[in-house]
């Protein structure tokens, strides 16, 4: 994986597992471990954010901010107006998710094409938007769409006034939420409203169990297959499948995830359950998972944890873009060691000594 927070091969982590521990109980000490670890080692004058943390779910994050590792610094914030659009005339949005962004700020209209141009190299179609006049009438391309009647209550449902531009993106639900969330931080960025020196932190909670794989035709895990579903078996045997949620969280400073963790399933019967949702036999169980199937067996104790990642935080620290930036001699995005020349070439009698046959 050649993303930037992301280092090929090796990384280093902070990592706490504990016993009889709520997902509560992991956030306390995540909140006291890094508060107090960014407070001695950031730069001087930078704010912080102070126990306890921002509780986010998944849901809300994907609404108001179109990501799972929202930038706490930047304060737009994304609206769902889906529901009045429906009732307009404009085609583009009917059957489809619409969000808005409302930014008061002024903007040229070479602002408002480079905007669109930005919008279309992430492959949107186009980019609406009205704006507020002083005497709260709208101009803009979408103005003629909205009937007269309908005007001051999408004043109200937006929060509007005068000096306001308010943004719209229309697509699938999941992809609207990806987009709104790219020209959010792109706003934020082109305007200058992300807030400098300061590291703002938040948990992101309440993670879907499963989703849908179109191409597999069946449910899969979302992330971690081996987390508490909440609810546990009774959850997985009576409740929608898309419908439950994980005991799964992500400690989120600046738009980076620093770390994820889980209350871990502990119970061998929830297992086989979570598992056979997602397609897998108590027989694959034994043959991929042999070891902690025969471990839960023994029982085993309730517990719960995360690791944050310490090179991720050293480059948020360090205010580096790119995690391979704070690490020595890193590798590069095809995982290769370039001042060492490594991986190299393997002979064959290195193979026979390791006893590995090579197919072609």
């Amino acid at each position: 994986d050649a993303r930037a927070d992301r280092s090929p091969g090796e990384f280093y982590q902070l990592d706490f597992e504990m016993s009889f521990a709520t997902q509560e109980d992991v956030f306390r000490v995540g909140e006291e471990v890094l508060t107090q670890t960014f407070e001695k080692f950031a730069p001087e004058g930078a704010a912080v954010t102070k126990a306890p943390y921002p509780v986010i779910s998944y849901k809300q994050a994907m609404l108001e901010f179109g990501s799972d590792k929202p930038d706490l610094r930047n304060p737009l914030r994304i609206i769902d107006v889906t529901e009045f659009f429906q009732r307009c005339t404009f085609r583009p949005f009917l059957k489809k998710t619409v969000r808005a962004i409302k930014v008061h700020a002024e903007m040229s209209k070479g602002f408002h094409e480079k905007l669109l141009a930005f919008a279309n190299s992430i492959g949107m179609p186009g980019l609406g938007y009205l704006e507020v006049q002083e005497d709260l009438s709208y101009k803009g391309p979408i103005d003629k769409f909205i009937p007269s009647d309908m005007k001051k209550e999408l004043m109200e449902l937006a929060g509007l006034e005068a000096g306001d531009t308010l943004f719209f993106i229309s697509d699938k639900e999941k992809q609207a939420a990806l987009f709104a969330g790219q020209i959010r931080n792109e706003l934020g960025e082109r305007l200058g409203l992300i807030e400098e020196n300061a590291f703002r932190f938040c948990f992101i909670n309440d993670f879907p169990m499963y989703e849908y794989d179109p191409e597999e035709k069946k449910m899969i895990f979302t992330h971690n297959p081996f987390s508490m579903p909440q609810g546990g078996l009774d959850a997985l045997e009576h409740q929608n499948t898309e419908d439950i949620l994980a005991y799964q969280y992500d400690i989120v400073c600046n738009g980076v995830e620093l770390s994820s963790g889980a209350v871990r399933n502990h119970d061998v019967k929830i297992m086989e359950k979570a598992f056979e949702i997602a397609g897998y036999t108590k027989e694959d169980l034994k043959k991929k998972f042999g070891a902690l199937y025969n471990a839960f067996q023994f029982g085993a104790p309730p517990h719960a944890g995360m690791a944050p990642g310490i090179d991720r935080m050293i480059m948020l620290l360090r205010g580096e873009e790119n995690i391979r930036e704070v690490i020595p001699f890193p590798m590069n995005g095809n995982a290769q060691d370039l001042m060492c020349g490594a991986p190299g070439e393997i002979t064959e009698m290195q193979l026979r000594e390791a006893h590995i046959k090579v197919r072609d």
